[in-house]
């Protein structure tokens, strides 16, 4: 096989495989020729045939284009060569290759008019790539031209034009720079010429620059330089402000002041500081009075100890007396110096107290205030026996300055609590007392003289020391003002009124021990005028039963307060730390703790107690001294025109800046719902809460009498008597109104007028009236036990309520009687009949004795049975019946024992008695 390959490489063949590597890709695919094709058509046509031919084609020559053909026939040829065997397999390889020749030719004759229309393409595109080529050539070409003429040179102009700009701004800060090195020359200058104001605003100015370049280094250091030299101006400035003192001068003094003004320290100490810079100067103050202190000291224990020590002779007699003298001239400078030194004190505190407005103060910082100047005052006292009056007037006056300003906005906030109040229970402890707050804790260390003697036993001995005693060794006594100021954390909130369930528990046990009741209250009821009880036994059970009629169970005896009572309450106790501290404006701040408790009333009242319906109703729940006490407020207190009320004349803008608008109640209290008993729970919790409030002044009466004035002691009595005491008075008018809804009185005097009294029998059967009255009670004492489980019931109220609704009942059956036209004596007996069955039934709903305005039905049925000249005198004596009760009793009498003359005169009676009300 070798021999044949070098045979075919001398000859110059190619196998067919490197024939078509050689070829072009146009060359290759080439049509073929006539000759060929007639060639091709000339070979055998059956198709059949032809596709077993070139299914007989062996695998490996479809296998990949890099098949040697040749190699690989050659390879299969036998070592010994038979010339017939290759004969027959060239001509079966011709055969084959004959048939797929003509399967290609086929082929390519089925393509022809795709590869024609193709190969055009192909030699448009060419055409096309040739044209762009030239077109980019062109382009280029161009591109360079315009670099060249114009690019290049117009950015080097805006790149030369932006470095110049840049070295422009360079160049102008580079001369800042110079003139800011250059300022401290300037600046000495000015100084000289105590130019203040202008070196001080250069300064100010080389500041600000230098922040704007503070990027470079150089900056850095020029910074603080000129920081130096500000402060060394102010020093300067402070030089050139003492040199006033000797030699006023207008021009020097008004340079002064406006450097003061570029500085900003025309207010030298802020209120930050304030505090502070008071303790250093006092404390700096006390270090010069215990050293004058101390220095008498010692004169006095150096004389002592020379007049212990015996003279040697008469002859020193002489010398004696002249040492005599000298100390008695020491002392004498020394006692005067005692006055001068604190006069001087007192005059450097008073300038320092003010010139400064404290009236924005937090109250705790003022508080800190006068305990640093009440300790200053205490140490004048023992120091010369000074009453420091020009310390107490700077304070007094700057006391009374922020104090105003204080109540103003605590009124306000008194009144935007009281209108965003929902008058619900605020959860105290059942052993909740004011003095467990933190500001009434002042009152356990001055022990006022409402503590009890047996609870001040400590500290007398601390108490007798002086303070110049007790900081002799060291220390300060103004060290300790701002120590312990942090407010003591209380405990006086409960968890859903109780502090455990065994209090709970112990309080069911409370109530079913009635060992520690007094006697006189084991009985059924006291006649409060006369002090008998009715001899009746009371069992067990009822007097439990009465212990629990306030409907208090569920609640234990827990204070009942909110949260604006617990409010107002803290906000006396820091007033009172205000008088306590500071005693000559202690008229003032007690005349705004009573308006504190003035405006509380008046809003409870305003609230829940205000109704047109009083004067109609003759029970007279609104006492004349309350009635005064309220107008007085409404006068003194209320800004009735920002309330929109009819307020007569107009007041002056400064009385109305006293004054504060009426409150509104709270748009979330719903008063006029009966199932809530008209709002009857928010109506104990504010009527009682104002009853605890005045329980809470009565507690502190002693303690505010001890601090006021002798003079002004009247104005205390008075509203002690007049306002605080008439806190419970306020439940009549208010529970009134609950009384009035509760119960159907229309509907009793509806089924009164359907009754028949002219009767001739004495009926033993009382009327349905009485039965319908009765299930309106029940129902009543039923929803009052409701609202017992939401707010405690005291028994006070429970008796208001019973008392108003047996009232209105009582008078309702009055006016049910008097609306009878026709009666005979039958009737009247079925009218006490009817009456004491409601008695009856009535006493098993309500532990109230004695039942009230029992004698006013008892007597107006009674009142039938009068003769003429009995009714005349009853007419007289019982004015609290109605001109038409009266009127129509005499006219049911009429033909039965009084006569028509007799009725003439007994309405002329009843006319002259009702003339003067008209």
């Amino acid at each position: 096989m070798q021999k044949i390959k070098s045979l075919m490489a001398r000859q110059g063949l190619k196998s067919p495989q490197e024939s078509v590597v050689d070829m072009s890709p146009v060359e290759s695919f080439r049509t073929p020729s006539k000759e060929e094709l007639r060639e091709l058509r000339e070979q055998p046509t059956d198709p059949q045939e032809e596709q077993e031919i070139i299914d007989r084609i062996e695998e490996v020559y479809f296998s990949s284009d890099s098949f040697d053909m040749v190699q690989y026939e050659l390879e299969k040829l036998p070592p010994d060569l038979n010339l017939l065997e290759l004969e027959e397999y060239r001509d079966k390889l011709k055969r084959q290759q004959a048939a797929v020749s003509k399967r290609v030719a086929d082929l390519i004759l089925e393509k022809q008019p795709s590869y024609v229309k193709e190969l055009e393409r192909v030699t448009s595109l060419q055409t096309n790539l040739q044209l762009a080529a030239v077109i980019c050539t062109n382009a280029r070409r161009q591109l360079h031209s315009a670099k060249e003429g114009f690019t290049e040179a117009s950015l080097g102009l805006l790149a030369n034009q932006r470095r110049r700009q840049l070295l422009t701004g360079l160049l102008k800060s580079l001369r800042t720079i110079k003139t800011l090195q250059r300022t401290d020359v300037r600046l000495s200058e000015m100084l000289e010429e105590e130019d203040y104001p202008g070196a001080i605003q250069l300064c100010l100015e080389c500041q600000k620059a230098a922040s704007t370049f503070k990027h470079y280094n150089c900056i850095s250091e020029l910074n603080s330089k000129l920081q130096d030299t500000l402060e060394q101006i102010e020093e300067q400035l402070d030089v050139a402000l003492s040199k006033t003192c000797k030699h006023f001068d207008v021009s020097h003094y008004t340079k002064v002041q406006l450097a003061y003004k570029l500085l900003g320290k025309t207010q030298h100490i802020t209120a930050d500081s304030y505090i502070p810079c008071l303790t250093d100067l006092c404390k700096a103050l006390w270090e010069v009075m215990l050293s004058y202190h101390l220095t008498m000291q010692w004169h006095d224990e150096h004389y002592k100890e020379e007049e212990a020590t015996p003279g040697a002779d008469d002859s020193s007699a002489e010398g004696s007396d002249e040492s005599t003298v000298d100390r008695s001239y020491v002392k004498k400078k020394l006692e005067h110096g005692l006055t001068r030194i604190w006069q001087d004190v007192q005059l450097k505190v008073k300038a320092y107290l003010l010139g400064t407005d404290v009236s924005n103060f937090k109250y705790d910082d003022f508080i800190v205030v006068l305990d640093v100047i009440s300790r200053l005052m205490q140490v004048g006292e023992e120091f010369c026996g000074s009453k420091s009056e020009v310390l107490q007037e700077s304070i007094r006056r700057q006391s009374v300055n922020y104090f105003k300003n204080y109540h103003r906005t605590r009124l306000e906030e008194l009144r935007m609590f009281l209108e965003n109040e929902t008058w619900e229970l605020c959860p105290v402890k059942y052993n909740f007392s004011i003095a467990q707050l933190h500001e009434f804790k002042f009152m356990g260390q001055c022990r006022s003289p409402s503590v009890s003697p047996s609870r001040q036993p400590e500290s007398t001995e601390t108490v007798e020391l002086s303070l110049f005693e007790q900081y002799l060794q060291g220390g300060n006594p103004f060290e300790m003002q701002i120590d312990n100021k942090e407010e003591e954390t209380e405990d006086v909130l409960a968890s859903n009124g109780y502090e455990s369930d065994e209090l709970e528990k112990s309080v069911y046990q409370d109530y079913d021990s009635d060992s520690d009741v007094p006697e006189e209250l084991k009985q059924d009821y006291v006649d409060e005028q006369t002090g008998d009880a009715p001899v009746k036994s009371v069992s067990r059970e009822t007097l439990r039963s009465r212990k629990r009629s306030d409907y208090n169970l569920n609640r234990a005896n827990a204070p009942i307060l909110t949260n604006t009572t617990l409010n107002v309450i803290r906000l006396v106790g820091k007033y009172m730390q205000m008088m306590n501290i500071l005693k000559p404006i202690a008229f003032d701040v007690i005349h705004c703790v009573s308006q504190l408790f003035d405006y509380y009333l008046y809003a409870v009242y305003t609230f829940f107690g205000r109704n047109d319906m009083y004067e109609s109703s003759g029970l007279g729940l609104i006492s004349s001294r309350l009635r005064t006490t309220l107008s007085r407020i409404q006068e003194s207190l209320i800004d009735v025109e920002a309330g929109g009320e009819n307020a007569g004349p107009h007041a002056s803008p400064e009385e109305r800046k006293e004054k504060v608008p009426s409150p509104h109640l709270s748009q979330l209290v719903v008063l006029t719902a009966s199932d809530t008993l008209y709002g009857l729970a928010e109506r104990v919790v504010a009527t009682e809460s104002l009853v605890f409030l005045a329980e809470q002044f009565e507690f502190l009466h002693l303690h505010l009498d001890t601090m006021m004035p002798s003079a002004k002691k009247p104005f205390l009595q008075q509203f002690y008597s007049q306002t605080v005491s008439t806190a419970s008075e306020l439940r009549k008018p208010i529970y009134w109104i609950v009384a009035a809804k509760a119960i159907d009185y229309e509907q009793m005097l509806l089924l009164m007028a359907g009754v028949k009294w002219d009767i001739k029998e004495i009926m033993s059967q009382h009327n349905i009236y009485v039965d319908v009255l009765l299930k309106e009670f029940e129902k009543f004492n039923q929803r009052l036990g409701d609202v017992s489980k939401i707010v405690r019931i005291p028994l006070p109220v429970s008796n208001v309520l019973w008392e108003h609704c047996i009232r209105l009942a009582n008078r309702t059956l009055v006016e049910g009687y008097a609306n009878v036209k026709k009666c005979s004596n039958e009737g009247r007996a079925l009218m006490q009949l009817d009456f004491q069955q409601f008695l009856m039934k009535l006493e098993k709903l309500t532990d109230l004795r004695p039942i009230p305005d029992k004698e006013f039905v008892e007597t107006y049925i009674k009142a039938y049975y009068l003769t003429e000249n009995d009714m005349e005198q009853f007419i007289k004596n019982h004015r609290e019946y109605s001109m038409k009760q009266l009127t129509n009793l005499v006219n049911v009498c009429l033909g039965s024992h009084i006569n028509k003359k007799a009725r003439q005169k007994l309405l002329a009676a009843i006319d002259d008695i009702d003339r003067p009300k008209r």
